[in-house]
């Protein structure tokens, strides 16, 4: 969730903070705030609300060397100025932190006892109370901040930073994200390359238990142990970690338009006319592969949808048991001992708590190959499966994930493809995926051309309360990830039925204020989706439909959106383009803010 960056710099780094944060802003904005040392004095200053307004209370006379910043969002303690970050003990010790210590009732009445005093309703005032605690009782800060996080239960990824030590700043991670950027005469830590990409292309990635001490000519990393950790410094492309908006209005439009050429990205060298390419997902894929009988999906949101997909995909190609669960659920359910399964984890950050916690349950118990897809290499899940796949999407900043889905679905259609050859499926079969999926670049694109339709919908729609959203195998997924669209971003409530299951209770909301949209496929469900829809006009409700028109030409009263048409399982996938360009119209009429939608942030890093 929040987002953390801290640096030391021979240069004012204070630009580079500020820069840093709305980089990460993406992460949470609830509240921002820093604190820095400049002329032997430590100035601190948060606020409420955007890193503008930070960036805005900021006096350019201070040249800072050193320090650390936040943005936020909120978990213990209301968004306001007392529970901004940085939170401080005593004005000496000063901390910055994504994550939850579970345990800081505890920690917060054993510091009480020991007279320190309160300011906040964070659960991060008890870091910086127990760092100055360890400090007064004869640790120096560096082995004050390793005796506090043994203390700490819960998930952290901490930037500290002493009065007294002011040229150089701790870092610490545990079950959230945390990276060391290398410059020159400076160093950096953030919560992810985003945050750095400004400044440095050389990262160091830290696993949980690390330490990081840094100051603008040195870097040091203590492991578990409390003994020195050599890390491999990794050179990424910092070109692609850009926040420029490119011409558009908004990250989510962006990224909409994006897709084509972030689908070509993932299938480009993966695929060919004859079927996926061997090794795309790593050497010995192919072969742990053979004796699998169980495919098991892990993921939360949008992702989970994608994995819903796969579902009807592994079912009706493959003829195997597959099952997908919400990465929240899964790691709370009995184990299950079931041989021979792969277990696919998706994620857009590769850091979701829930799903990471997830995969690592399933080692823990089951023992499954493991494979993640994600779009963030050397994330988490990347380190910890056996097997991965990036997406290859590019940075999505946006909130409502939009690109990284399409993306994730292309891998996921190259996974079944790789299973469908080693389990030796009909050829015919498979070089006709292969073939829809090397054109939905060109699918994808086409339904980019004319926006008037999703716009004519959504002045429709964006004064309602409610909305409905229907679909039948496949394309019900789809209606879900457009309810979740609509949802996200307009704050208009939005609800995802199978459509048979509307007169099985749905049907009594409707009336002439509830928009219904519905996807229509051109299969073996079209003529029962359609009496659904009669259904529904039957009762004066208003439907707009979207689908490829074939065997019938729909009239409704509402309209009907046309997508290209391909093979059927792809169909599913360019349908969610008007999905999602309808909801950011809509959000756009409302005068919602498109890219930082209320009370949500883009990477969920506590469970």
């Amino acid at each position: 969730m929040c987002g953390i960056v801290g640096g030391a710099s021979e240069r004012n780094v204070l630009p580079i903070l500020v820069e840093g944060l709305k980089r990460l802003e993406y992460r949470g904005y609830d509240s921002a705030g820093v604190v820095y040392s400049f002329n032997n004095k430590v100035s601190q200053v948060k606020t409420v609300g955007r890193v503008s307004e930070l960036e805005s209370l900021l006096t350019s006379n201070d040249k800072p060397n050193a320090g650390i910043a936040h943005t936020r969002w909120a978990t213990h303690g209301v968004p306001n100025k007392k529970n901004a970050h940085p939170q401080t003990s005593e004005n000496q010790i000063f901390v910055v932190h994504n994550g939850i210590i579970e345990n800081h009732e505890n920690l917060r009445n054993r510091l009480i006892s020991e007279g320190y005093k309160f300011k906040s309703d964070t659960d991060t005032e008890v870091i910086a109370h127990l760092v100055n605690f360890y400090k007064k009782s004869g640790h120096d800060f560096d082995s004050a901040v390793m005796r506090a996080v043994k203390d700490l239960k819960g998930a952290y990824a901490l930037g500290v930073m002493d009065k007294n030590n002011p040229d150089y700043i701790i870092g610490a991670r545990e079950r959230s994200p945390l990276v060391v950027g290398e410059g020159v005469d400076e160093n950096f830590i953030a919560s992810d390359v985003m945050a750095l990409s400004q400044v440095t292309n050389k990262f160091k990635f830290l696993d949980d238990g690390q330490i990081s001490i840094i100051s603008k000519n040195h870097i040091e990393i203590i492991g578990k142990n409390g003994a020195p950790k050599k890390i491999k410094t990794q050179e990424i492309d910092s070109s692609a970690y850009t926040n420029d908006l490119a011409g558009y209005s908004h990250f989510m439009e962006k990224e909409i338009f994006e897709q084509p050429g972030a689908v070509q990205n993932s299938i480009d060298g993966r695929v060919n006319e004859n079927g996926a390419q061997e090794g795309i997902f790593g050497a010995g894929f192919e072969n742990a592969l053979k004796d699998i009988t169980n495919i098991q999906v892990v993921a939360c949101g949008t992702s989970y949808h994608a994995g819903r997909i796969f579902e009807y995909w592994a079912h009706k190609f493959l003829g195997i048991n597959c099952r997908v669960d919400y990465g929240s659920e899964y790691q709370y359910q009995e184990p299950r001992k079931i041989k021979k399964t792969l277990l696919v984890t998706i994620s857009q950050s590769g850091e979701t708590a829930d799903t990471l916690s997830s995969l690592r349950f399933a080692k823990q118990t089951d023992n499954p190959i493991t494979l993640t897809i994600c779009n963030v290499a050397n994330s988490s899940m990347c380190r910890e499966s056996d097997f991965t796949m990036l997406t290859n999407a590019g940075p999505e900043i946006g909130v409502a994930s939009t690109k990284a889905f399409v993306t994730q679905l292309s891998c996921l259609n190259l996974l079944l493809l790789t299973l469908m050859q080693v389990k030796e499926k009909p050829k015919s079969t498979i070089k006709q995926i292969s073939k829809a999926l090397i054109e939905l670049p060109k699918n994808l694109e086409k339904t980019l051309k004319d926006l008037e339709p999703y716009k004519k919908v959504a002045k429709l729609i964006f004064n309602k309360s409610s909305a409905l959203f229907l679909g039948r195998g496949m394309y019900f997924p789809i209606a879900r990830e457009g309810a979740l669209k609509l949802k996200e971003i307009s704050y208009i409530h939005a609800e995802a039925y199978p459509a048979g299951e509307l007169k099985h209770g749905p049907l009594a909301l409707i009336d002439k204020n509830m928009p219904v949209l519905a996807l229509v496929p051109d299969n073996e469900h079209l003529d029962k989706i359609l009496s659904n829809l009669q259904e529904v006009s039957a009762r004066k409700g208003k439907v707009f439909s979207i689908g490829p028109l074939g065997k019938t030409n729909i009239t409704k009263d509402g309209g009907h959106i046309n997508i290209p048409k391909t093979l059927d399982l792809l169909n599913p996938v360019i349908s969610v383009v008007p999905m999602q360009l309808i909801s950011y119209y809509t959000a756009i009429y409302k005068g919602t803010d498109v890219d930082k939608p209320r009370n949500l942030a883009k990477s969920v890093t506590v469970e």
